[in-house]
């Protein structure tokens, strides 16, 4: 009891003191104003914030995000925000595969499977569900046994022999009882010899949910390669990464041949990035470098092959390379021209960073607005275990929700007033309250924590 109790002194003391800390904060201090619609339960509500929204802060950790009442009031809020760190919570595991026969002339149909598998669930054999005659067989595709992966599968990365080189296009289907299927898209891999150089490309993603088994059946009849390896990566529901926003497409410049740079509105942690490929038959191995201003040297972030190719009337598209959550502003794209590079103007260019999801406790009248855009805010955000005191990832998904409501308006910042010459009394006597206020609550918590646990 008593520590419930000194946990919940120290939440109010710092809810109190982040309060305090944007206690002068105003609406017309922000560049940006959105109005916020709510719906739901209260008090609390949960925000994810539009790109385009977040876009126009100052601040790159995005102290400089409030909101307001409609008194102008601040609200107590959290941010809710993933990073690279998450990766460091995903497993990779490897899985077994099982070859999928059926009949040469019989390949508009899913091929029929006899399943053996134990106790547990765990695939022993799979058989077609009727005999085929030597030489009429033909692979189809692959069964992957996931049965051993409790959590969220988010890729699939597949390697296979040589005869099969170039590119690997097949339909995923995940299912849990091999009886109903569901869906997952398409994946595409590839392997090439490009100026005497090998490009390859391993991983597919998969869309974070579970399943026991997944189905890859190739698009062309006989094209399906020998396997050599299959893993997936997952991870565990806690871990599980807000989804990807992806911004407008943005215009570039072509520095030199093969090389295109793009600025972007501000420092942001980017995940991935696609190339926008409007030439049909392009193919470019490309390098992408970054870095947060003009004035530090470019750093590596990425590497891949870059295509859109025409094959059987169809476009096979491959034009996104992936980051681990750098916080750049400015991207340069190097392609080796010798593929035919990607033309003389730069190709647009969108970037894709996590979702940040705002928390706020709603307190005196509405409607709210939600401000940024303040270069010399501090932050007043708070841990989302002090703002929600009985905080729980099941708790967050019941919270009312928050949606922006209207147009953006970005008005000027005020410049601030300076203060007269002079001693401010009354600023004085506000502050020794405020210190007087959190020097009492600091010894009230001191003395319940230092209070012997009653004898029961």
């Amino acid at each position: 009891m008593n520590q419930k109790l000194n946990l919940g002194w120290l939440g109010v003391i710092a809810m109190g003191m982040a309060l305090s800390a944007g206690a002068q904060d105003k609406p017309e201090d922000f560049a940006t104003r959105v109005a916020l619609s709510v719906s739901g339960e209260g008090p609390w509500y949960r925000l994810q914030l539009p790109l385009t929204v977040q876009l126009n802060a100052r601040q790159t950790d995005l102290s400089d995000v409030r909101v307001f009442n409609a008194a102008g009031q601040p609200q107590a809020y959290a941010l809710a925000r993933e990073t690279a760190a998450t990766e460091d919570n995903r497993s990779l595991t490897d899985v077994k595969w099982f070859p999928l026969y059926d009949s040469a002339d019989d390949t508009e149909r899913v091929p029929g499977v006899r399943v053996q598998s134990s106790a547990n669930g765990t695939l022993v054999e799979v058989q077609p569900s009727r005999q085929l005659e030597p030489g009429e067989e033909v692979l189809r595709g692959w069964l992957l046994d996931a049965s051993a992966i409790k959590a969220p599968l988010q890729r699939l990365l597949l390697d296979w022999t040589s005869e099969r080189d170039g590119f690997q296009l097949f339909t995923i289907e995940a299912s849990d009882d091999m009886q109903n299927w569901q869906s997952w898209g398409e994946g595409q891999v590839a392997r090439l010899t490009f100026a005497d150089e090998r490009v390859e490309q391993h991983e597919v993603g998969l869309p974070g949910q579970a399943a026991r088994y997944l189905r890859l059946l190739w698009n062309t009849p006989q094209s399906a390669p020998i396997l050599t390896s299959a893993q997936v990566q997952s991870a565990s529901p806690r871990s599980l990464p807000l989804p990807l926003v992806w911004s407008q497409a943005l215009a570039g410049d072509s520095v030199k041949a093969g090389e295109y740079t793009w600025q972007l509105p501000m420092g942001v942690n980017v995940e991935r990035v696609q190339v926008v490929l409007d030439q049909p038959n392009s193919l470019a191995p490309a390098s992408l470098a970054g870095r947060r201003d003009s004035s530090l040297p470019w750093q590596h972030l990425s590497s891949g092959l870059l295509y859109r190719l025409t094959q059987s009337g169809q476009d096979v598209v491959q034009n996104e390379l992936q980051l681990y959550g750098q916080t750049v502003q400015q991207l340069k794209l190097t392609v080796d021209e010798r593929g035919g590079g990607l033309g003389a103007q730069a190709p647009a260019l969108k970037f894709a960073v996590r979702a940040t999801q705002l928390v706020f406790l709603a307190r005196g009248p509405g409607p709210y607005t939600l401000a940024l855009g303040n270069a010399t805010a501090k932050a007043a955000n708070l841990p989302l275990s002090t703002l929600i005191p009985d905080y729980s990832p099941a708790k967050l998904a019941t919270l009312g929700r928050a949606s922006v409501d209207g147009a953006v308006v970005v008005a000027p910042v005020a410049a601030p007033v300076p203060a007269p010459a002079g001693t401010d009394w009354k600023k004085f006597g506000l502050w020794a309250v405020l210190l007087l206020s959190v020097l009492f609550l600091a010894a009230m918590a001191f003395s319940l924590l230092r209070k012997p646990p009653a004898k029961s």
